[in-house]
C-alpha cells in the first residue's frame, strides 16, 4: 500500500500539469481575457496578497486535521460505532450552523466572524487531547461549527472589501477565487505530507497534526486582527442583524417548488454530498487495517480532486458543465460499485478500494465546480440562502441516517460493505435526477455556456 500511494501521488500530479498545461494552451491571450487587467494592477495584487495569506493559513490548519481524525479516535479505544456518533455531531453542528449564517454574518460582521472561526478551531484542536468522549463531542461540535464558518467568513469579507472599500471590478472576483481554488488542493496534499511526517515518521502520535494547527490558526487570528478590517457595508448589515431567517427560508421553499430545475439541481447536491460525508468516514477503516499510510492516502486524494478539477477547466472550454456534472455522477457511481465488490466479507482488496476512493475524489474534482457554475445560474441570488437552508435538511439526514445505521447490526465486516450498497443507491437517485435536468435543458440558456470565443474558458473559472 505504502509504494502504491507514491506511485499514485506522482502520477496525478503529473497528470495534473498536463491538463494545466493544455488548458492554459488552450486560453485567451493576455489581450483577450477578460481576466488580464488585474494582474497589471499592482493594487489589486497587493489586496490579493493580503487576503491568501490569511486564508491559506486557515487552509492548512483545515487541511492538516484531515487524514488522522479517525485513527485518533481508535487510538483512544472508541468503538466504531461511538466514532459515527462523533462525525454526526460535527455535520450536525455544521449544517445549524449553515442554517444561522445569515443571522451570524448580519451580528458580526467578516473579521469578526474569521477571529470566531480560528477561536472555536483552536478550541477543537485541544480537545483532542482528551480520551472522554463528552468532550470530544463538544470539539466535534466546535469543528462543524468552524469548518462552516470557513469560506462564507473568509471569502464575504474578500468580496466585501473588494466591492465596498477597495471598488475593484466585480468581474475581478472569480480569478481571486479561481486561483485560491487551484493552490487550495496543493495546500491540501501538502498537508498530507506534514500529517504523515508528524504522526508516523516522528513518531509524535496521531494527536500531532491537531496541535500543529493550533499555532497556525493563532497566527491566522493575529493576521486578521492586524491587517484586515471592516467594509462600510458590513458595518450596515450588522446594525440590520442581517436577513431574518425565517423570511430567507420561505423565499427559498417557494424557489424550490415553483422552478423544477432548482428542485432537480438541488436534489442532485443533496445526494451526491450526502454520499461523500458518508465516505469521508468510511476510507480510513476501510484502509487502515491493511497498513496504509493515511496521511499519504490522503494526499493522494487531493491530488486525485485536483486531478478532477484540472479535467474541468480542461474540458469546460469544449463541453457544457451540465454533461460535465453528469459524467461526475457516473464515476462516482463507477466508484461505489467498485467499492461494494472490494470490500465484499472475506474477500477484501484494499488495493482495489484505494483506487476506488481515487476515482470517487476525481469524479468530486469535476463535481464541484460544474455544481457551483449550475447553482449560480440556475438559482437567483436573492433566494440562493434559503434554498441552501432547506438543501441542508435531507443533506443532514440522509448523511446522518446513514453514519448511525453503519453498525446497528454489530461491529462487522458488513457495515462497510452495506454502507457502499446503499451509497450506490443513493448516486443512481442522483443520476437520475440529472437525467431531469437534461429533459430541461434544451432549451435552456441559463444552464449552458456562452459559445464566444473566450468566454466558455473564462465563466468555467467563476465557479471556482
Amino acid at each position: 500500500m505504502l509504494l502504491l500511494a507514491y506511485l499514485s501521488v506522482l502520477l496525478l500530479l503529473t497528470l495534473c500539469l498536463g491538463f494545466e498545461f493544455s488548458a492554459c494552451r488552450t486560453r485567451p491571450g493576455p489581450g483577450q481575457e477578460a481576466g488580464a487587467a488585474p494582474a497589471t494592477n499592482p493594487a489589486f495584487r497587493q489586496f490579493q496578497l493580503r487576503f491568501y495569506r490569511v486564508y491559506f493559513l486557515a487552509l492548512w490548519a483545515d487541511w492538516l486535521q484531515g487524514p488522522y481524525l479517525y485513527k485518533l479516535y481508535q487510538h483512544y479505544g472508541f468503538l466504531e460505532s461511538q466514532i459515527a456518533v462523533l462525525y454526526v455531531c460535527g455535520l450536525a453542528s455544521g449544517v445549524l450552523c449553515g442554517l444561522a449564517w445569515g443571522w451570524l454574518e448580519g451580528r458580526l460582521g467578516g473579521p469578526r466572524s474569521c477571529l470566531l472561526f480560528c477561536a472555536c478551531y483552536s478550541a477543537c484542536c485541544l480537545t483532542k487531547l482528551s480520551r472522554d468522549y463528552f468532550t470530544l463531542l463538544l470539539g466535534r461540535a466546535l469543528g462543524g461549527l468552524s469548518t462552516s464558518l470557513l469560506a462564507p467568513s473568509f471569502e464575504g469579507w474578500y468580496q466585501g472589501q473588494h466591492l465596498e472599500r477597495h471598488d475593484f471590478p466585480r468581474e475581478w472576483i472569480p480569478a481571486t477565487f479561481r486561483r485560491a481554488a487551484t493552490w487550495n488542493h496543493g495546500v491540501a496534499v501538502a498537508a498530507g505530507f506534514a500529517a504523515t511526517l508528524l504522526a508516523e515518521w516522528l513518531g509524535l502520535g496521531p494527536v500531532a497534526p491537531f496541535l500543529a494547527a493550533v499555532p497556525c490558526l493563532l497566527l491566522c487570528g493575529a493576521l486578521v486582527i492586524r491587517t484586515w478590517e471592516e467594509s462600510p457595508e458590513e458595518s450596515r448589515n450588522r446594525n440590520l442583524n442581517g436577513t431574518p431567517l425565517s423570511r430567507s427560508c420561505a423565499d427559498g421553499l417557494s424557489c424550490l417548488l415553483s422552478d423544477r430545475r432548482v428542485l432537480l439541481l438541488s436534489s442532485v447536491q443533496a445526494l451526491f454530498e450526502s454520499v461523500v460525508y458518508i465516505l469521508v468516514f468510511l476510507w480510513t477503516p476501510v484502509l487502515d487495517p491493511h497498513g496504509a499510510p493515511l496521511g499519504i492516502v490522503f494526499s493522494c486524494f487531493m491530488t486525485s480532486s485536483m486531478l478532477g478539477g484540472s479535467l474541468y477547466r480542461a474540458a469546460a472550454t469544449r463541453v457544457q458543465p451540465l454533461p460535465l456534472l453528469c459524467l461526475a455522477v457516473l464515476l462516482a457511481l463507477l466508484s461505489l460499485s467498485l467499492l461494494c465488490f472490494s470490500t465484499l466479507p472475506g474477500r477484501e482488496s484494499p488495493s482495489q478500494s484505494f483506487l476506488a476512493f481515487l476515482l470517487f475524489e476525481g469524479a468530486c474534482g469535476l463535481y464541484f465546480p460544474a455544481m457551483g457554475f449550475l447553482r449560480g445560474r440556475v438559482i437567483p441570488e436573492s433566494r440562493r440562502q434559503g434554498v441552501l437552508a432547506w438543501l441542508r435538511l435531507p443533506l443532514l439526514l440522509l448523511a446522518c441516517l446513514g453514519l448511525l445505521a453503519l453498525h446497528g447490526s454489530g461491529e462487522g465486516l458488513e457495515g462497510p460493505w452495506r454502507m457502499f450498497l446503499a451509497s450506490s443507491g443513493l448516486m443512481l437517485a442522483a443520476l437520475l435526477a440529472v437525467a431531469g435536468l437534461f429533459t430541461l435543458a434544451r432549451h435552456d440558456g441559463d444552464m449552458k455556456l456562452e459559445s464566444e470565443s473566450g468566454a466558455g474558458g473564462e465563466r468555467a473559472g467563476d465557479c471556482l
